[in-house]
């Protein structure tokens, strides 16, 4: 039994409180007086037996008590003794480590890590066997657990282990050599973090399911690509000797067909592949072509950064002029998928202009010096808001339903009214940036691609951001434009709940689901929006989100209808204008008043 006591009254001169502790009518501590608003805790140092399962606490005033006792809190423990075996030592102790590395503080991680099974720790599984044999940990699960360096050396103590999932976390560092020797290991996942090198040619056995999508720094051989800039000089080199051989013969054509028209060296120089000039595009817009020294000028030499991207960092700056602020995306000179995705990004915007789209402002290629500059919205992106990082405001019910329209009309666009046809392929709340109105504007194409309208296409690798995947493209490999449905779905599931896409092991659709099951608004709703909002438009919200984010591609909406489902939405709270006064909500802490007891 732990009993806790205060003195929380005012007590007048000739008032006092005093009195003793009996515990099976036998004396277990006191006389004492409890201390003015200061917790003094009386703890055992051992249990205590109760007769036939009955236990009796006193608390008897003393002669000297002018006032009743006073208890306020107590707490009783039951000693249970198991039948089976702790865990294995080694296991704990290895446990413990990884806890201590990653600096972990999980609520039930405490006492013995596998049994009872119903107070196993969180993220584990342990293996079932007789009550004379100590459990052994045969699972790992750190997913979405904000781990950041390398990974823990600990984790191969852990002998017994067959599944590891430390994906979606911040991890760097190579892929440790220790792993290829844990031979029970089957699953390995580590998808989703900032991991380099290359990965361990034993490691590539049969019989382990390695998982490393996410890790843009990651070699998927054993040996390390060139940097691009070793690549960018083998390209020029080629494309010189190229160059040499097609003036040559482009000379002959000229001799042969002076006199004739110039149709055949236009077809020719048609036919020349996009690796050897980079793209004719940036040709044809040399009004947007800015050089190195200008970016330079243009950010302070690279002074202030606003993030880091899939392919480089992301740069604050100012067009030449002062008239407008900017941001300049920089091509890592490491990254060959960015410089794939830096071709995507440059092909479509170059040719999409729409009022929900980020606008580019002007590229440079110079060398091996690759960057896109965009207009600059100073109030970040959606994900900031909903978190409060960076000082961000909490966005109101009314403005959260508008700038989801506007996410949905840039999406909308891309599909439908772009020719051919785009899939944006990694929409998310981060994607999402808000201008000095809060207007919204959907952001970072470098993995988009075309499609045939109304189709499918086969995509061998899958890119995106984890939790926001649809999982039939994830599964399947079939990416359409009702991909960026689902993942729209989970932005709009986020911005109405504010809760992590995962968390752990759970699924924020699996979570909304359980809630609407429930029936009450109150507990899937953001608490940050302080109960104002129209509960009419929050459940028609929910259920559209809850429609994209079908895991059956047929049976989610296109993004027109979304569009009009959210305008509905807007217009309900419209006839209603108290809600949606300020863009803003403030809720007022209530944590420092006393609360009624």
């Amino acid at each position: 039994l732990y009993a806790h006591f205060a003195e929380i009254q005012d007590l007048q001169p000739n008032e006092t409180r005093e009195f003793n502790i009996l515990w099976n009518e036998e004396p277990y501590y006191g006389p004492f007086t409890p201390p003015k608003l200061k917790l003094m805790s009386i703890i055992p140092r051992s249990p205590y037996a109760c007769d036939e399962g009955m236990c009796i606490f006193q608390l008897n005033r003393t002669n000297n008590s002018t006032l009743p006792p006073l208890l306020n809190a107590f707490e009783v423990y039951k000693v249970i003794h198991f039948p089976q075996s702790e865990t294995d030592g080694s296991d704990v102790v290895a446990m413990r480590n990884i806890e201590s590395t990653y600096g972990l503080s999980r609520i039930n991680w405490q006492g013995d890590p596998c049994f009872p099974q119903q107070l196993r720790w969180d993220g584990l599984n342990c293996s079932n066997t007789n009550i004379s044999t100590p459990p052994r940990i045969t699972s790992l699960n750190l997913s979405s657990s904000g781990l950041t360096g390398t990974i823990a050396a600990a984790i191969q103590n852990l002998t017994q282990l067959e599944r590891l999932d430390l994906s979606n976390n911040n991890l760097t560092g190579g892929v440790p050599e220790f792993l290829s020797n844990m031979k029970s290991l089957s699953l390995i996942n580590l998808s989703g973090n900032d991991l380099n090198g290359s990965i361990p040619q034993s490691l590539q056995r049969k019989g382990v399911e390695l998982l490393v999508e996410g890790n843009p720094k990651l070699c998927l051989s054993h040996s390390c690509r060139q940097p691009l800039k070793k690549k960018v000089l083998v390209l020029i080199v080629a494309s010189v000797a190229s160059a040499a051989t097609i003036v040559i013969a482009v000379l002959v054509l000229f001799l042969l067909l002076k006199n004739k028209e110039s149709t055949y060296l236009q077809g020719l120089v048609q036919l020349l592949p996009w690796t050897s000039t980079v793209n004719d595009t940036f040709a044809n817009k040399k009004s947007r072509r800015f050089t190195y020294s200008e970016v330079i000028k243009m950010t302070s030499n690279f002074q202030r950064v606003l993030g880091r991207g899939g392919f480089g960092m992301v740069y604050h700056g100012t067009t030449l002029n002062g008239s407008q602020e900017v941001a300049v995306k920089v091509l890592s000179q490491s990254s060959t998928q960015g410089y794939k995705e830096f071709k995507a990004e440059v092909d479509l915007l170059l040719r999409v202009h729409y009022a929900n789209l980020v606008s580019l402002v002007g590229y440079c290629y110079e060398g091996d010096h690759l960057g896109l500059i965009y207009e600059f919205l100073p109030n970040g992106d959606v994900k900031q808001h909903l978190s409060g990082k960076g000082g961000k405001s909490n966005i109101n019910w009314s403005s959260r339903l508008r700038i989801a329209l506007e996410a949905a009309l840039g999406l909308e666009y891309l599909h439908i009214g772009c020719t051919p046809p785009m899939v944006h392929r990694d929409v998310k709340t981060a994607n999402i940036l808000l201008d000095e109105n809060l207007k919204a504007k959907l952001a970072d194409f470098g993995l988009s691609r075309s499609f045939q309208v109304g189709g499918e296409s086969e995509d061998a690798t899958v890119v995106g951001t984890l939790g926001y995947l649809d999982p039939e493209y994830y599964h399947e490999r079939r990416l359409s434009e009702k991909s960026d449905v689902y993942s729209f779905g989970i932005v709009l599931l986020e911005m109405i709940t504010n809760q992590p896409v995962i968390n752990q092991t759970l699924h924020i659709t699996q979570w909304a689901g359980f809630k609407i099951n429930r029936g009450d608004i109150t507990e899937i709703m953001d608490p940050n929006l302080c109960n104002n909002y129209d509960s009419n438009s929050t459940w028609r919200a929910l259920e559209l989100a809850m429609s994209c984010a079908n895991p059956s591609s047929s049976k989610r909406p296109s993004m027109s209808k979304v569009v009009n489902e959210l305008k509905e939405c807007i217009e309900g709270i419209s006839k209603n204008p108290g809600l949606g006064s300020q863009e803003v909500t403030t809720c007022l802490d209530t944590s420092v008043v006393p609360r009624a007891r």
